[in-house]
């Protein structure tokens, strides 16, 4: 039986929500693993011409809302400084005739989803010792309108945690997008602020954020049924909800700061950058590592940087 095309708008930008899940049985991505999974989309991103609202990384799915744009908004120059960057080549390392196919490669959602997906069940299969197909069926798509609709959807993929039984705060997940955002204090501006709602536009970003937090716990708040077993999911305490509301769901330096000292636990080495390199440099001959690490500043916390996963870099 032949595959159902894939609904696909060309000409204008493009909201869609991804969804994927793996074909293992059980919750088989570790914190390691959903690590990896964020860094490539990360990656991935800055190269494809996407704009990426939303994404949830759990223990066995996806979810991922992004914006494609058209090939016809693409130039040849922002095009050919995606390649250089990407690739770390010269500016010019194909000829002018491969643009046309880059171009349509990099505004294809189809090539951008599977791309992504190689690259960790590579990483995935290569880590745990297997083989074999990582990924069940091929992605699911739909196509979302801006506006209500997007906002909710975003709500939806930021509350999977929550749902989950996993975290009290949509926030204190690392592998979602609000987790980014408070966590890293959205670095290097990957994902977008574009929350949907046309009074979301005249706020700067901190004002967007907070009326978006606002949403998303007053959403959370409510409790969810699924199925025919009307099985309840996990809602956002009511006293929680009742906090955030009395700060106007505003985020303090000290919270903030709560949020990132998972830095204090997940990293090899932490400290200045100068005592950071002399560690790393005394302690790498006892890995093989292919490329040299390079050590992270922890946003929010000046001066402080860290690497991590030193074990698994080799």
């Amino acid at each position: 039986m032949a595959r159902i095309p894939r609904i696909m708008i060309t000409g204008e930008p493009t909201a869609y929500h991804i969804m994927s899940r793996t074909a293992l049985e059980g919750y088989p991505m570790d914190d390691m693993d959903k690590d990896f999974f964020v860094e490539q989309v990360v990656k991935l991103s800055k190269l494809y011409f996407v704009e990426v609202l939303s994404f949830c990384c759990m223990c066995n799915h996806f979810n991922l809302l992004v914006r494609m744009r058209p090939d016809t908004g693409c130039s040849d120059s922002e095009l050919k400084k995606r390649l250089a960057a990407f690739y770390d080549k010269e500016p010019i390392f194909y000829e002018d005739g491969q643009l046309p196919y880059f171009r349509e490669k990099l505004c294809n959602l189809s090539k951008y989803i599977r791309e992504i997906k190689v690259r960790f069940a590579r990483h995935y299969n290569k880590r745990h010792g297997r083989r074999g197909y990582f990924w069940g069926d091929r992605f699911k798509s739909l196509i979302v309108e801006n506006g209500e609709t997007l906002i909710n959807c975003l709500a939806y993929i930021d509350l999977n945690p929550v749902r989950a039984g996993l975290v009290a705060r949509p926030e204190e997940y690392r592998w979602n997008s609000i987790g980014y955002h408070i966590q890293t204090n959205n670095k290097d501006d990957f994902l977008s602020l574009d929350f949907g709602l046309r009074e979301f536009g005249v706020m700067d970003n901190k004002g967007r954020l907070r009326r978006y937090r606002r949403f998303l716990y007053e959403t959370g708040a409510m409790e969810e049924t699924t199925g025919s077993q009307k099985e309840r999911k996990t809602a956002i305490e009511s006293s929680i909800v009742k906090k955030e509301r009395k700060n106007n769901f505003q985020m303090t330096r000290t919270r903030r700061f709560m949020y990132r000292t998972r830095y204090f636990t997940d990293s090899g080495i932490i400290g200045g950058k100068v005592f950071v390199l002399d560690t790393y440099r005394k302690a790498k001959e006892a890995f093989q590592y292919k490329r040299d690490k390079v050590p992270k500043p922890i946003s929010g916390l000046a001066g402080i940087y860290s690497l991590k996963r030193l074990i698994e870099a080799s």
